[in-house]
């Protein structure tokens, strides 16, 4: 017979994943906007009690980290001042940014608040990608998560419910830039000797698409897969080549941009090759070349420089204390040495969902995608769970102090998604945090 805490347990779990939420932070003045669903657009209607999605799951590195790299013993943690600093909270969170990041943005549009955050600071699609900078999770043992996670699901709802849940979900999956950062130009193990830059691109890309495969293999139906930023225009690399005038490194730019061309067409192949399979592509170089080259237009006043750091560009050193930073990040492009601030990602968070600005996505935008695959689902799937709202409100109070989704691995696992406020609970070595993203208000 379960105790009374175990079916709690359960029963908070399964209304995570199914109920609409009732309760979360509201957030003023939103930078990120999205119409509402029109009358005949064959969306489902607002009274529907469930999200058209309903889970987000984020696979990545430093762009995408949550607070996973809190619990570890490495370098690439954010989780001191002044990271997080204009976040809500105005404390550190473990995001690599004065503020929010593009998933922050993301997952509160059209109440995508509900799901897991694998994403591990200084990852890479390489496993030993960043390893100089400690403990991390790689790409292929986030995957390894992943299908940890969904054997939670089954033991817990179902393997039917599993199936409809993973479907219907949509992964985002940001990684690819310590590959270059911490391993290809730096020659780790003599790497530059055995790869041209093509073939390091390619061997990148092809080891993303097997990865996207066993996604696949897991049901994953809906993804989202990230290019790389311009990280030739980062302040580091500014500061370490002496660029003159704030100008581009070259070299690093050329080689994300053949890498980012190999994903796009990946993705498309792998769109026309796996059944039910909707991927998109979306380009981060393209979104952030727009906002380097319309910087004014976007209220920005400077490109080249970090915001937080030390050194020609404050590239030199990277954001070590408050006293390191600049008064308002909302003038600068760049955060620190490597990462854009929380006003840049507002922005790519809106071409993501809806090309706002700019057309950085294909073959559509994240909006498109859940839209006509709304068309599609809306009356194949069901709620295979039903819970009353109150009952969801009276058990959210505990939501901060839950612990589920075991892992494998002796550190830290997955984050799902919590309030700025939150606190880990420690259990058998494995730390686990339960949370909902705060819901950003959507305006046209």
């Amino acid at each position: 017979m379960e105790s009374t805490e175990e079916l709690l347990d359960l029963f908070i779990i399964v209304s995570l994943l199914f109920l609409y939420p009732t309760v979360a932070l509201e957030f003023s003045g939103s930078p990120i906007s999205a119409p509402p669903p029109q009358p005949n657009s064959g969306i489902p209607p607002t009274s529907v009690s469930r999200p058209p999605v309903p889970a987000l799951f984020v696979i990545g590195d430093s762009t995408a980290d949550c607070g996973t790299n809190n619990f570890l013993l490495t370098l690439a943690r954010a989780d001191r001042l002044p990271y997080g600093r204009d976040f809500d909270t105005h404390q550190p969170t473990g995001r690599f940014s004065n503020g929010r990041i593009p998933v922050d943005y993301l997952g509160s549009v059209k109440d995508m608040i509900r799901g897991v955050n694998y994403a591990s600071a200084g990852a890479g699609i390489i496993f030993s990608s960043g390893s100089d900078l400690g403990q991390h999770f790689s790409l292929s043992q986030q995957i390894q998560q992943v299908y940890d996670t969904i054997e939670q699901f089954i033991l817990t709802i179902g393997e039917e419910a599993t199936t409809k849940l993973i479907t219907n979900s949509v992964f985002y999956i940001s990684i690819g830039t310590n590959d270059y950062i911490h391993y290809y130009l730096r020659n780790e193990s003599n790497v530059q000797s055995l790869y041209q830059p093509w073939s390091f691109n390619q061997f990148l890309a092809q080891t993303m698409r097997r990865e996207l495969k066993n996604l696949y293999v897991a049901n994953v139906r809906k993804v989202v897969v990230m290019g790389l930023a311009p990280i030739g225009c980062a302040p580091y690399y500014l500061w370490l080549y002496g660029s003159r005038n704030g100008r581009c490194n070259d070299f690093i730019n050329y080689m994300i941009l053949e890498f980012n061309f190999a994903m796009r067409y990946i993705v498309e192949e792998l769109n026309d090759e796996l059944v039910d399979f909707n991927a998109i592509f979306c380009d981060a170089y393209e979104g952030s070349m727009h906002i380097l080259k319309n910087f004014k237009h976007f209220g920005f006043n400077v490109t080249s420089s970090a915001c937080c750091g030390f050194g020609r560009y404050k590239g030199g050193i990277t954001c070590l204390s408050p006293e390191m930073a600049c008064s308002n990040a909302s003038n600068y492009l760049w955060w620190d040495q490597f990462h854009p601030t929380d006003a840049v990602n507002a922005i790519l968070a809106d071409n993501i969902w809806s090309g706002l600005h700019t057309n950085m996505c294909s073959p559509v935008d994240l909006q498109d995608m859940l839209t006509q695959s709304a068309k599609k689902s809306y009356f194949k799937y069901g709620i295979v769970m039903f819970f009353s709202t109150d009952g969801f409100r009276a058990t959210n109070s505990f939501h901060s102090s839950l612990s589920i989704f075991p892992s494998p691995f002796e550190s830290a696992s997955s984050n799902v998604f919590a309030e700025a406020s939150f606190k880990p609970k420690v259990i058998n070595k494995h730390i686990h945090i339960l949370f909902h993203y705060p819901r950003v208000t959507i305006s046209e």
